[in-house]
């Protein structure tokens, strides 16, 4: 019988699982939506539903009869809540973006400082350790707590008990990627209990086998391997198939992220730059989220026919100069909270098709900028890049971002989240990951880079440099 490889995708509008062949093709797909709430700073959800539409999208696949090889969960990264010590949610999920710590980001820096420098970063508002001091303040973190980060809902359910936490999700938490161990010094400073942080797993390892109850519930055979996930910024990568040494995975969604595969772990002072260890090798995969991207398209053009605007856009000469951020702040390529974004020398306003090129380029300068920047700090940037998310649906944009870059470019077949951690599954089983991606990623086109083109666009790239620079944004 033909063994099928799950991965499961809890992310933050919708919960995607994804059943694929031992090459890659297609068994099953279902997806349901998810919901929350957000004033504020504030963005939560309802942890029970992470676990409820899981389990329905799961069922949906209807795999009863298949041989499963193993299931795989991956979830935004630093979505954190509290749980008693039987895996019961006390809190809220405090999602990602949840910048309701900020104030506190500050003192986990300075009681953590030598170790986040030996780490390669520094502490953000949104992240999860200081959603944890923030508890603490609260007065929530008594006797039986635990920490849990998103996906170890999910994988609880499945398994049905508690269990350990993947170091990929831990990263921001504090957890220490180079001891493979919670820093009990940096704790102590903090005041916080070692007690109140789970037990951390490499990614890939076997948390347990699926329960009865959840086999009941989703269909997927009881005794299936629950495999410990990644972040969904690590799982797009391995969805990628982007696992050798300089290869990066660049996804084009609401922002824009990048994740590549480096032999040494980089070190970017500007803490814009940030690594997780990878599943296989002792190899490290640094990257970056900006908050430009697709996102901007999105408020920027709500309803517009966007083949009608490509179309347009690809006939216009003069493309302003664009830093296309439709927020406040910018993290990644440079770390600069009074970045906002402009046309010109004005808002991002004017002629449709000249204000959708003008995005399309300055993303595109976002992301070249950002390789410059992971070179400096020491990534091995030297590989094929591979494109993915939302935005690589646009063909004219794909090729422009390859110009840019001047380097080719793969589009895989099917670049979801859900599918990086079927490839993790299968790898973890077999003990080789980067075979299992061969074997399951395919790639559907290869783009080469106008090199004509490219030495025409760099004017306008050095001037868009040139421009962040004299507003104080980036010093490199």
């Amino acid at each position: 019988m033909a063994v099928t490889w799950v991965g499961v995708d809890v992310g933050t509008q919708s919960i995607r699982a994804l059943a694929v062949d031992d090459d890659g093709h297609t068994v099953a797909a279902a997806k349901r939506p998810l919901r929350g709430t957000r004033s504020g700073t504030r963005h939560e959800q309802d942890p029970d539903a992470w676990w409820v539409l899981a389990a329905e999208a799961l069922s949906e696949l209807d795999l009863r009869g298949r041989e499963v090889g193993g299931v795989a969960v991956c979830a935004t990264s630093g979505t954190v809540l509290l749980t008693d010590a039987d895996g019961t949610p006390r809190t809220p999920g405090l999602m990602y973006d949840d910048a309701r710590a900020g104030a506190l980001s500050r003192q986990a820096q300075e009681a953590g400082e030598a170790l986040w420098t030996r780490l390669g970063y520094r502490m953000q508002p949104a992240w999860a350790l200081p959603k944890l001091l923030w508890w603490r303040d609260k007065g929530l973190l008594g006797p039986g707590v635990r920490l849990a980060h998103q996906p170890d809902v999910v994988a609880a359910a499945l398994v049905g008990h508690p269990v350990a936490s993947d170091a990929s999700h831990a990263l921001k938490t504090g957890y220490d990627l180079i001891e493979d161990r919670w820093p009990a010094e940096v704790l102590a400073a903090l005041d916080v209990s070692e007690s109140a942080l789970p037990e951390v797993v490499r990614p890939g390892t076997v948390l347990g086998e699926l329960c009865a109850e959840a086999a009941a519930l989703t269909g997927l055979p009881a005794g299936t391997p629950v495999i410990a996930g990644m972040t969904d910024g690590c799982a797009a990568q391995l969805a990628a198939g982007a696992l050798d040494v300089g290869e990066w995975n660049s996804v084009l969604g609401t922002t824009l992220a990048l994740k590549g595969v480096s032999t040494s772990l980089p070190h970017d002072p500007t803490g814009a730059v940030y690594s997780h260890r990878a599943p296989h090798g002792d190899l490290w995969l640094p990257g970056g989220a900006s908050s430009t991207g697709a996102g901007a398209v999105r408020a920027l053009f709500p309803g517009a026919d966007l083949d009608v605007l490509t179309a347009a856009a690809a006939e216009v000469k003069d493309v302003p100069l664009c830093y296309p951020l439709v927020g406040h702040g910018e993290r990644f390529p440079f770390v600069a909270p009074e970045a906002r974004g402009f046309l010109g020398d004005g808002p991002l306003t004017g002629d449709s098709a000249t204000v959708f090129a003008a995005v399309c380029t300055g993303v595109a300068h976002v992301e070249r900028l950002s390789f410059e920047l992971l070179a400096s700090a020491g990534a091995d940037v030297g590989g094929t890049v591979t494109f993915t998310g939302g935005g690589a649906r646009n063909e004219w944009w794909n090729q422009l971002r390859c110009d840019v870059l001047g380097v080719p470019v793969r589009l895989p077949a099917n670049p979801e989240p859900a599918l990086g951690m079927a490839v993790l599954a299968a790898g973890a089983r077999t003990g080789d990951i980067p075979a299992a991606a061969k074997r399951l990623v395919r790639v559907r086109r290869t783009l080469e880079p106008d090199l004509t083109r490219h030495a025409d666009l760099t004017p306008a790239y050095s001037s868009f440099v040139a421009a962040l620079t004299e507003r104080g944004w980036w010093k490199g």
